[in-house]
């Protein structure tokens, strides 16, 4: 069983670094991994009372530096988002992992770690849960996202350890049901080493942004994190349901409104994924076949299992509620959004040609700065504007423009020039070729 130490660590460092610039020199054997295999301390009790909650906080107070968080979530098994374990560790303090479950909150960690910068993985996914704890960072690094920005090959968190500390981390775990009690002991272990060398990869990756000059962006995307509002509720969320664009008739669709409502209400209560009562494309199935009675009901593909029997009579009722409704819902929601690339050139040949210009240059932008273009810029900011462009074109309305939709200030540094002239140059469409059946636009007749 391997331990990590902050000497290992140190020395896993420096071959990343020997490494950075190979292409530079001739080609060398890959440095040997170090698989990590157990957290250097051991693996942490899980804290599960008022009193070792205490502890925990005194403990993490009284520790240095910046401090690493992560959380693990039943997705897939029990309704909603909310975390089943909470990870953190510090300089000082060591590795703490608490189970949330039998508090209502988890403020006093939160109070704990005032002024303090949280080290996550893809924040966006833990944040929420951990705010329904009382738990929110002052200041923010976010690995996933620095390493977007430093031009990492592959952002996932043991992609990125191997990368740049030179160690492998399974994630054999990273699916299970963290409801699970009391938590197997090789979950335990997982979940430790997830946050086991979060600092040491901050550090590393601090040092590539700031080689490459893009330390600022990083910072700035973090504080923007910070300050985005909660999402607000979703209309009509039943419209995600996967496969609805296979309907298409109204009343089927309200028979996926009535069945994603009742199978909602059925899963919170009790507290299992919708998905595990029926599944997404058996209610499309459903609704399309429009059956009136329980075994044609059951006969729809996908309906089957414990739930879609058992509560046979409950889904046919949502059926039967929609199919005696007046008032149906519209097949399509209203919008403000741009329509299709596809269809541009047709609706609108002038901002097709704004966004075929502008966006070629901004890939390249981005392949020049090393980073995947949707961090350089929002696609949909791009089309936005493309479609409907401020008026007169210049460089500060498209900065404002970009501004209102929410780029960062050294986005808008880096696009609007680029913007602004495809806008204002746009290069020419290709004249395209028209599909069989499909009239010519010059002479009106169709082709063979």
């Amino acid at each position: 069983m391997t331990f990590l130490t902050s000497d290992s660590s140190a020395a896993a460092s420096r071959r990343a670094d020997s490494t950075a610039t190979a292409s530079d020199e001739p080609e060398q054997d890959a440095p040997e991994l170090i698989e990590l295999t157990a957290p250097r301390e051991g693996v942490p009790l899980v804290i599960s009372t008022q009193s070792g909650l205490h502890r925990a906080a005194a403990a993490l107070a009284a520790g240095s530096g910046p401090v690493a968080v992560d959380a693990e979530r039943a997705s897939g098994f029990r309704y909603g988002q909310r975390a089943f374990l909470v990870q953190l560790r510090r300089e000082g303090a060591g590795t703490w992992l608490i189970d949330p479950e039998p508090f209502d909150d988890l403020e006093v960690i939160n109070d704990a770690l005032r002024g303090v910068e949280w080290i996550l993985h893809a924040a966006t996914q833990d944040l929420p849960c951990l705010a329904a704890l009382g738990m929110w960072p002052d200041k923010l690094f976010d690995t996933e996202l620095a390493a977007r920005l430093a031009g990492l090959p592959r952002v996932g968190l043991a992609a990125v350890i191997e990368n740049l500390l030179g160690f492998t981390l399974a994630k054999e775990h990273s699916a299970a049901d963290w409801s699970t009690r009391p938590l197997p002991e090789p979950w335990l272990r997982y979940a430790a080493l997830d946050v086991e060398v979060l600092v040491e990869l901050r550090e590393a990756l601090v040092a590539a942004l700031e080689e490459s000059g893009k330390l600022p962006f990083a910072e700035e995307e973090f504080e923007a994190l910070l300050a985005a509002p909660p999402a607000a509720p979703r209309t009509d969320p039943w419209r995600r349901t996967s496969g609805l664009h296979q309907i298409r008739d109204r009343r089927q669709l309200a028979a996926v409104r009535e069945l994603w409502t009742e199978r909602e209400q059925l899963a919170e209560k009790r507290d299992v994924a919708p998905g595990r009562l029926i599944p997404d494309s058996a209610m499309v199935a459903a609704a399309r076949a429009m059956p009136a009675t329980v075994p044609q009901l059951l006969a729809v593909n996908g309906f089957h299992g414990r739930a879609a029997q058992r509560e046979a009579p409950r889904w046919l009722r949502c059926i039967d509620a929609a199919r005696r409704l007046e008032k149906l819902p519209e097949l399509h929601m209203p919008t403000n959004a741009p329509p299709p690339p596809r269809v541009w050139a047709d609706k609108d040949p002038a901002a097709a040609a704004r966004l075929q210009t502008a966006k070629p240059r901004l890939a390249a932008l981005a392949e020049e700065l090393q980073m995947p273009v949707e961090n350089l810029l929002t696609p949909d900011y791009l089309r936005r504007i493309a479609w409907r462009p401020p008026t007169p074109v210049t460089a500060g309305s498209i900065a404002e423009a970009l501004r209102d939709l929410g780029a960062r200030n050294w986005q808008r540094e880096l696009a609007v020039p680029v913007i602004t002239e495809a806008f204002l140059h746009p290069e020419p469409l290709a004249e395209r070729k028209p599909k069989a059946d499909e009239a010519d636009p010059k002479t009106g007749s169709r082709k063979r």
